[in-house]
């Protein structure tokens, strides 16, 4: 098997419940590879991460976007916070460079275009990526769950601002 190896990739992951979501980016408003992947039964951090280890080997992004599940406030679940702390752990050792930005800092960035929920957010970004367009999920009413689609929107959300805010003191870049 050939591997197509491109530079400046950026890979955006967001962990859900039921698995995980990705967007490999080559440029600001370009996927070049995206996917909800599922992950059930047990040890799902350990198949999550020798997933998510596949993609990294296969594409070599220079840097991995993840939500900063530190800042106050954060809901995520206990297992998903450790496993930010193993994509951590891998991302160094794959040297990649980890960049984290808060559930705020995606808002921030939205705000510009008028969106502030994560429907108005995900809304946004098939406007811009006319290729999410047709994965866009229903508006949620309250009592309905989370489309698992929406991770896809979020991950992409990460690797927008993640663009947006490159090289600025709002990064925030992780370090040991």
């Amino acid at each position: 098997m050939t591997y197509e190896f491109h530079q400046n990739l950026v890979l955006s992951i967001y962990p859900t419940s039921r698995g995980y979501a990705f967007v490999l980016f080559e440029g600001t408003l370009s996927p070049y590879d995206w996917g909800v992947k599922e992950i059930r039964k047990k040890q799902k951090n350990e198949r999550t991460l020798e997933s998510i280890q596949e993609l990294i080997e296969r594409h070599r992004p220079e840097y991995l976007v993840i939500e900063d599940h530190t800042e106050k406030g954060s809901r995520r679940s206990s297992r998903i916070r450790r496993l930010y702390r193993m994509l951590i752990h891998l991302a160094e050792s794959e040297q990649v460079e980890v960049f984290r930005y808060s559930q705020n800092a995606v808002r921030t960035c939205f705000e510009s275009a008028g969106a502030r929920t994560k429907y108005e957010i995900a809304k946004a970004i098939a406007l811009q990526i006319p290729a999410f367009t047709h994965r866009l999920p229903r508006l949620r009413k309250i009592w309905m769950s989370e489309d698992p689609r929406q991770s896809l929107f979020d991950a992409a959300a990460l690797g927008m601002v993640f663009y947006k805010l490159k090289g600025h003191i709002q990064s925030e870049k992780y370090r040991s």
